[in-house]
């Protein structure tokens, strides 16, 4: 079963983990890096790695993709590679996705479904990935939602609200930590995300441990933005969802269902 983490060195992620790795400004993303890379001969995984890795760096025997020049989306391009490791007598897949510096609204929503991506890449494939970014380059609403579709995190200090959406199963994500007024336009910018890619999108409560009107009205509206979509919210509480009707949310205009 996975589960939201704190890492204190790529050393521990394993597989099926997808790390937010939180860089300082003088951190250099290869320097810091290195490690994780040449585990990927001692694992035999095959070793991806998309952004600025130099091609001229020897000794360690990877894919370097530029995200610049890429065919599709970057979804598209670890899956190829996925699909060549094991008949290339590879274990599995490691990434290393080196986030350029802080980008437009347009760019931030891309960026989000792109980890989202990821992140039901590695829950469904065993990969490990582990997303660099530096902090002082992003804006903090961005690296907030970022951070928050990261079941596990790395990095000198947490930027991300209290609250983690990570892939659980093939058809459902789960909602752990608190869902409160400072993560609500996080909470929301992500169930918008994932409701742009199905019609329906199961999230499992068990572990969330507090779910406020904020964070109630963020799920409401981001719901009612596309037409002939559907939330089953799952494992909430008696306190959630005697909340959600007295909130006035529990009428035919807002589709979520409230299921044990």
């Amino acid at each position: 079963m996975r589960a939201p983490r704190t890492l204190t060195s790529l050393d521990e992620a394993d597989s099926g983990d997808h790390v937010c790795q939180m860089l300082d400004h003088a951190d250099d993303v290869i320097d810091r890096s290195r490690a994780f890379v040449a585990d990927g001969a001692l694992h035999r995984d095959k070793v991806v790695i998309v952004g600025p890795m130099p091609r001229t760096e020897s000794g360690f025997p990877r894919v370097v993709l530029d995200p610049a020049r890429l065919r599709g989306s970057l979804l598209a391009a670890v899956r190829r590679e996925a699909a060549t490791a094991g008949r290339q007598g590879f274990r599995s897949l490691r990434v290393l996705h080196h986030v350029g510096p802080g980008c437009c609204p347009e760019q931030a929503e891309e960026l989000l479904r792109s980890e989202l991506d990821l992140e039901e890449f590695a829950a469904d494939t065993g990969a490990l990935v582990v997303c660099a970014y530096h902090g002082p380059d992003w804006d903090l609403p961005t690296l907030q939602r970022i951070g928050c579709v990261h079941p596990h995190w790395l990095g000198s200090r947490p930027v991300s609200p209290a609250f983690r959406v990570f892939r659980a199963g093939k058809e459902s994500w789960a909602v752990n930590g608190i869902v409160d007024s400072d993560g609500a336009a996080a909470f929301g910018a992500v169930v918008c995300a994932l409701l742009a890619q199905a019609a329906t999108v199961r999230l499992l409560c068990h572990t969330l441990e507090f779910f406020d009107a904020a964070g109630m009205s963020a799920l409401a509206d981001a719901v009612r933005l596309l037409p002939d979509r559907k939330i089953v919210l799952e494992g909430g509480n008696d306190t959630v969802r005697l909340s959600w009707e007295l909130s006035g949310f529990a009428g035919p205009d807002v589709p979520v269902v409230m299921a044990p």
